[in-house]
């Protein structure tokens, strides 16, 4: 059987992305998520926070960046990755995950924060030449004409 490493994880920024560029030019963005747990210790419940260091490659951290702020809920799908090195003669290691795709979900979760696109998008009304929200549709019309032949 092969090996697996998968990761997928949903949870809230804990500070603003930092994107920064190799000495080639590639793209990185890392940030960091926590990801609350709900656990029962004895008779009572108890919250646990547990933080992810996250890594986006080129293009699409570029684009994110501007959207990965402190707050925002996003879901993440990668894989782990373990970096090691010395330091002070001392063996040190870090795991991270590398993501491969990034998912914007909630707002940010401050008070009145909330950043998410409205939930029905505008469309354009063939033929006229304005655009007309979905919202501005009276319930039951769909917005075509009754003259449809099919």
């Amino acid at each position: 059987m092969a090996d697996l490493n998968h990761v997928a994880i949903i949870g809230r920024l804990t500070r603003d992305a930092e994107l920064k560029y190799t000495a080639g030019g590639q793209a990185v963005c890392k940030f960091s998520i926590a990801v609350n747990r709900r656990r029962k210790v004895g008779e009572q419940w108890a919250d646990e926070a547990n933080f992810f260091d996250i890594v986006l490659w080129g293009k699409q951290g570029e684009s994110l960046n501007q959207y990965l702020v402190k707050g925002k809920q996003i879901g993440v799908d990668g894989e782990l990755r373990q970096d090691r090195w010395e330091q002070d003669g001392q063996n040190r290691s870090k795991v991270e995950i590398v993501a491969a795709n990034i998912q914007l979900l909630g707002g940010t979760g401050g008070p009145g924060g909330n950043s998410s696109p409205a939930p029905y998008p505008e469309r354009r009304n063939e033929g006229s030449g304005q655009e007309r929200s979905v919202r501005d549709v009276p319930p039951g019309d769909d917005g075509f004409a009754d003259d449809i032949p099919f």
